[in-house]
């Protein structure tokens, strides 16, 4: 490769005199056209047309008949980028330390590692009894577990108290649906018993011989049932310990870090319940701990013989932390530890002996407080960057001092940190090494800038360049999304990205409303009927670059995916002409037929996200909206869309009725790709190496569209 000046100055000389970028390739190849089988959908006295409803059913020859002719479309109008997609993903995959290992972290006597080998794909786990000198005890190898299977992933796994046991889950279609097993770790061979279609977690009681799982219904995917698991019994025989019939909710079982009780949770988008049993005896009937009430949100912190509750009773929109007796556990009887606060958003606790660690939010910022439960001394780390992600780490044990917490930003490789919180002295454990030996970290720049919303409001944006990249109306430039379920999206390092900044892209990212990134009410204004904030944000946004020179809407892209695949397919709706190119990956756009589709996974516990679409305010709101209710005979921009046939989040004919019914758009000339992955669902392929393969590919087209090639 060009050393990196030289590689700038063609990559600029290129964009200043390259020809129009709406010319695509596609103009040789003929794209599919899906057939068109009209099918009425009544609801809330509204008729809709679905002319691709027939895709829905992936049992059906002519379906994936029709994906193969996308994905042969796909790959006839981007073979000229074959070798440039190939020397990408070699750039990409030379950058990674490939015979890594994790930091070391102990629990109950032993060391646990995570190891890759070189030119494999797959962990492998192992530990070591006391000392990490002492002999490596293999626990798996996935490598050899995955052979013979196109997906492999390996999950939950939770080792017995006397270290002997070790309960696993394992899905091999990608689709979420796990297999639950457990393997002797004296004997190194795994036990018949076996439970299909689980979570992949389960929770061992103190006797080494109870294990606690959750069953998913078969249709919908749902956790919808709590099972009791005797070590050498037919699973036939399990015991329903509490089944959720309320179909909004979904549960889970987990052991507290007290190793006191054992926790099963029941949950939707805005009401928690958790019932509580001893976990010295399983056989005993769990006592539930707050009765649920519609929008209390609360989650529960072993210590001692006393509960901290991190809630937002009491009106405490960005939550607080109380304290409650183990005995009387009701929300009467919660004490107030850290009150509410309207500017800081209370995310998460850590309890150790001796000292309390909690994560905060502030201004959009992670913050990262100790405090000693004597009362003594109380303080915040350290950050001085607006780019940055802080958070803590694996921290099992109890009786230390000792704080692990991962530190990154946009220029700064993700660094693994133990800091005692005694004497306030850090250690580096690990920073994620970067290879190739091009990469260093005063090369790049990263700033937050704001963008005025519609309505005023101030909407961050976080960016990261090559320090050489000009700030120009000729720059590329890469808008990223999400803005859902409160998921704030942090600013984070990115070792692939680096073959986009290297080539004079700008990355940024817009955190707006629907996550959380500048606390509760961020979230609050960007979803149910105020979700279009969400939208219109994201548009504001890349109005706002545009007109502070950073690029102009020749040079401008956009990418999202799952809810930002519909923030994707909203905005290229909304504002086609902002963007040269979109990414729209396992994109959730067909939002009314599926909100209304209670079989599909996922679609009764989303209701508090989206609104019922059976209410026909929601319903009218949704469809106002939804990027395929709303595809109109307009130019779109140039588009990749992604999709797994074994999707269990986004239904892989989402994307396909999407994509199908931009094609019959006549002034839709600029190129529309629909590339599906056949044998994997929402996160794509399971290998480490296979799916930066998938982002080779996404990089190779958005670089291609800008002329560039090597």
């Amino acid at each position: 490769m060009k050393n990196l000046l030289q590689l700038l100055f063609v990559s600029f000389f290129i964009l200043s005199c390259k020809k129009d970028s709406k010319t695509t390739m596609s103009d040789s190849f003929q794209p599919p056209l899906a057939p068109q089988n009209q099918k009425k959908l009544s609801s809330n006295d509204d008729v809709r047309i679905d002319e691709f409803y027939w895709l829905n059913d992936r049992e059906n020859k002519d379906v994936i008949d029709y994906l193969n002719k996308e994905n042969d479309y796909y790959n006839g109008v981007t073979a000229h980028t074959n070798d440039f997609q190939t020397d990408l993903f070699e750039e990409m995959k030379s950058r990674i330390k490939e015979d890594d290992s994790s930091v070391p972290y102990k629990y109950n006597g032993y060391w646990y590692i995570t190891r890759y080998e070189k030119g494999k794909d797959y962990p492998i786990y192992t530990r070591k009894k006391e000392s990490l000198d002492a002999d490596e005890e293999l626990l798996f190898d996935c490598n050899e577990m995955a052979k013979g299977h196109s997906y492999f992933r390996l999950s939950g796994l939770n080792v017995s108290p006397d270290n002997n046991l070790v309960s696993y889950g394992v899905d091999t279609v990608g689709r979420r649906q796990y297999t639950l097993h457990v393997k002797d770790l004296k004997t190194n061979t795994v036990f018949p018993d076996k439970v299909s279609n689980t979570t992949g977690g389960s929770t061992w009681a103190n006797d080494n011989n109870t294990l606690f799982y959750t069953l998913k219904n078969e249709t919908t995917l749902r956790s919808e049932a709590i099972y009791k698991h005797k070590l050498g019994t037919d699973s036939k025989d399990d015991v329903l310990v509490f089944e959720e019939k309320d179909d909004t909710f979904s549960v889970g079982v987990y052991k507290t870090k007290s190793k006191k009780f054992l926790v099963i949770s029941s949950y939707s988008t805005l009401t928690t319940e958790f019932q509580i049993l001893k976990a010295d005896t399983p056989d005993g009937k769990f006592k539930i701990f707050q009765p649920r009430t519609r929008g209390l949100e609360y989650s529960i912190y072993h210590y001692g013989s006393s509960f901290y509750v991190l809630s937002n009773a009491d009106g405490a929109q960005n939550f607080k932390l109380s304290k409650t007796s183990e005995n009387k556990t009701e929300r009467q009887f919660w004490k107030d530890v850290i009150p509410h606060r309207d500017d800081v958003l209370l995310e998460g606790i850590d309890i150790f002996k001796e000292f309390l660690v909690v994560s905060e939010r502030h201004n959009g910022l992670n913050q990262i407080k100790i405090e000693r439960w004597n009362g003594k001394d109380s303080y915040y780390l350290p950050f001085n960057s607006e780019t940055y992600t802080a958070y803590t780490s694996t921290n099992i044990d109890f009786d230390t001092s000792t704080l692990r917490y991962s530190y990154q930003s946009m220029t700064t490789p993700s660094s693994v940190i133990d800091f005692n919180m005694a004497t306030k002295e850090k250690t580096v454990k690990k920073e994620q090494e970067v290879l190739g030996g091009k990469f260093n970290k005063e090369h790049y720049t990263s700033e937050r800038i704001w963008a005025t919303a519609t309505d005023g409001t101030k909407i961050p944006i976080s960016l990261v360049k090559h320090k050489n990249t000009p700030k120009s109306a000729k720059t590329p430039l890469l808008l990223y999304a999400y803005g859902s379920y409160g998921y704030s999206l942090d600013p984070y390092f990115s070792t692939t990205r680096l073959s986009l900044l290297d080539r004079g892209f700008v990355y940024a990212i817009a955190h707006v409303r629907g996550g959380q990134y500048m606390g509760r009410q961020w979230y609050e204004d960007g979803k149910l009927l105020k979700k279009k904030n969400t939208f219109t944000d994201f548009i504001d946004c890349s109005k706002h670059l545009i007109a502070e020179g950073y690029t102009s809407a020749d040079h401008h892209y956009a990418m999202g995916g799952s809810a930002g695949g519909l923030l994707m397919g909203a905005v290229v709706n909304m504002a086609p002409e902002l963007y040269n190119g979109v990414v729209a990956a396992v994109p959730f756009v067909d939002v009314v037929t599926t909100m209304l589709d209670d079989s599909i996974p996922l679609t009764t516990g989303e209701y508090d996200e989206w609104g019922n679409p059976n209410d026909k305010t929601y319903y009218d709101y949704m469809k106002s909206y939804s990027p395929y209710d709303n595809v109109s005979n307009q130019k779109y921009p140039n588009m990749l869309v992604t999709a797994g046939l074994h999707d269990s989040q986004v239904q892989y004919w989402e994307p396909a009725k999407w994509v199908a019914r931009l094609r019959l758009q006549s002034k839709n000339t600029s190129q529309l790709l629909l590339k599906t992955n056949m044998e994997a669902g929402h996160s794509g392929a399971s290998g480490r190496f296979e799916s930066i393969k998938e982002t080779a590919s996404e990089y190779a087209f958005l670089l291609d569209l800008e002329s560039i090639s090597e």
